[in-house]
């Protein structure tokens, strides 16, 4: 399969982070190499969730030693306090790669969305229905914040930029509908309108 790129990707929260890890060929195929859920007690001091949190990132930092960390980017929700979590976690989680000089990278909901099913309003349960079917997964990753981080990871690799896998020919219907978003939406932010 040639160079492996392997990525952990992280759905940030504080109750719930996943954390998965999957290894990228050349040829754009993948391999499930870990996938779990870290969890902090919603009665706890913040700062002891965010230490939970950290000792959980880390221990799959060190035994896993991804090329990348891709975090979900926070987006505004209605939901103040749930906002301020996940923004905390996403913090905690970039700083710990970082630390270990490990490259970055965020991506909203819909660019995951658009990576992987090729739509960028997909429903969770597509997304965990094409992660499974991309990994070849035997049944569907659970919980969905599960399935969620090994999009984001599998979008990282895809999509390009640090630790991204080395291009090919080889792409899925969904990569190839990323890849021409990305164009379209190019074209888009260069055209100026003629006045008059």
């Amino acid at each position: 399969m040639g160079v492996m790129t392997r990525v952990l990707g992280i759905d940030p929260g504080l109750t719930r982070c996943g954390v998965g890890v999957v290894d990228v060929a050349a040829n754009r195929t993948a391999t499930l190499v870990h996938v779990d859920v870290v969890g902090s007690p919603a009665d706890a001091d913040p700062g002891v969730r965010l230490a939970t949190i950290a000792r959980g990132i880390r221990a799959v930092l060190d035994e896993y030693q991804p090329d990348a960390v891709a975090v979900e980017r926070v987006f505004a929700q209605h939901n103040v306090a749930s906002v301020m979590g996940t923004a905390q976690a996403s913090g905690v989680a970039l700083m710990l790669a970082a630390e270990r000089g490990i490259a970055t990278a965020t991506h909203t909901p819909s660019e995951v969305k658009a990576a992987i099913t090729g739509y960028g309003s997909a429903d969770k349960a597509q997304v965990q229905h094409m992660v499974a079917r991309v990994l070849r997964l035997a049944e569907l990753p659970r919980p969905a914040d599960a399935a969620d981080a090994l999009a984001i990871a599998l979008c990282q690799a895809w999509r390009g930029g640090p630790g991204a896998a080395a291009p090919s020919g080889a792409q899925t219907p969904a990569q190839k509908a990323w890849a021409d978003a990305e164009r379209r939406s190019r074209v888009a932010r260069t055209y100026v309108r003629p006045r008059g």
